[in-house]
């Protein structure tokens, strides 16, 4: 194990029962990085994150954080944690201030000292104007906002955010963005789980994509592109239902077509080329489009577009 590493975990099992959620994942996260694990339901990814908080024990393999081992420093580990849950659990009755001073309390941190601390997260989150209102009356991304606010109350050392940005809309998700990465910038280490592709490309220095309790894939988002597709993505619909009747006119072009009911995806490194194929080939689609491969395209060729429940 690296002595500098904030967590780390070797062969890491979750049980319950006869059910395992994660079967023996390696992870090791450093001082200051913003670590994402993504996956879809089912994946095993909150469960690892509950046994990196220290709520859940360790089955089996080993974990530590801070160089603790959870199972007999579970306290001494979570007071140097901040927490945001996916869902709040602010007390709506209280105003905002009032919400983080009595969360300071539970850390022993002095009044002065947290009316203090107080004041100035309230002030990074952007919330001065609602310092004294109680927490019912605000929106979704101001109730998001004092979630983070009062996860930072302890100065702790790593924050463990699940699903931040979860049901916000999009001015909303990207003032947290903000707040998140001018916390990374000030060296918090940061442990993040989201369905959010974009989230993950905006604010992860790496990740690890989970599926059926394994790790499947580890990298920075730009590496985990390059690895497993090409650069770019060309988008063509013929009409829903007679995409796959173009393949054999489609034979050689990118490195790999995709059907899918609605569109075919065609990827290659130009996907302005591709397209001119096409037209050589006299194959005019109905539309097409040429974007940029996204951490999304890698995300469903590793765990597939099945829902699972």
């Amino acid at each position: 194990m690296n002595s500098s590493s904030v967590i780390v975990a070797r062969s890491l099992v979750k049980r319950f029962g006869d059910f395992t959620a994660v079967n023996g994942i390696d992870v090791e996260i450093a001082p200051g990085e913003a670590f994402g694990f993504l996956g879809p339901n089912g994946a095993g990814k909150t469960s690892t994150m509950r046994m990196i908080g220290c709520v859940s024990p360790v089955t089996g393999g080993d974990l530590r954080i801070f160089g603790l081992d959870p199972a007999t420093a579970g306290r001494a580990i979570r007071g140097r944690m901040g927490v945001v849950p996916q869902l709040d659990q602010l007390d709506t009755e209280l105003t905002v201030q009032e919400n983080l001073l009595i969360y300071g309390r539970y850390f022993d941190i002095a009044r002065s000292e947290c009316r203090s601390k107080a004041d100035e997260l309230i002030d990074f989150v952007q919330l001065e104007d609602k310092r004294d209102s109680k927490v019912d009356s605000l929106s979704g991304g101001q109730k998001r906002r004092v979630s983070i606010a009062r996860s930072l109350i302890n100065d702790p050392d790593v924050l463990l955010l699940d699903e931040p940005t979860t049901g916000l809309d999009p001015q909303a998700r990207h003032v947290l963005w903000d707040r998140l990465y001018q916390l990374k910038e000030r060296g918090a280490t940061q442990v993040i789980t989201t369905h959010f592709m974009d989230e993950a490309e905006q604010l992860c220095d790496r990740l690890v994509v989970m599926d059926g309790g394994v790790i499947v894939a580890e990298g920075s988002p730009q590496g985990l592109i390059a690895e497993h597709i090409r650069r770019e993505v060309l988008e063509v619909r013929f009409g829903y239902g007679r995409n796959a009747a173009q393949l054999p006119a489609l034979e050689g072009v990118g490195s790999r077509i995709e059907v899918l009911p609605d569109r075919l995806l065609i990827y290659d490194d130009d996907g302005d080329a591709a397209l001119s194929e096409l037209h050589r080939r006299e194959v005019i689609p109905e539309s097409a489009l040429v974007r940029r491969s996204s951490l999304e395209d890698v995300f469903l060729k590793l765990t597939g577009r099945t829902l699972i429940e």
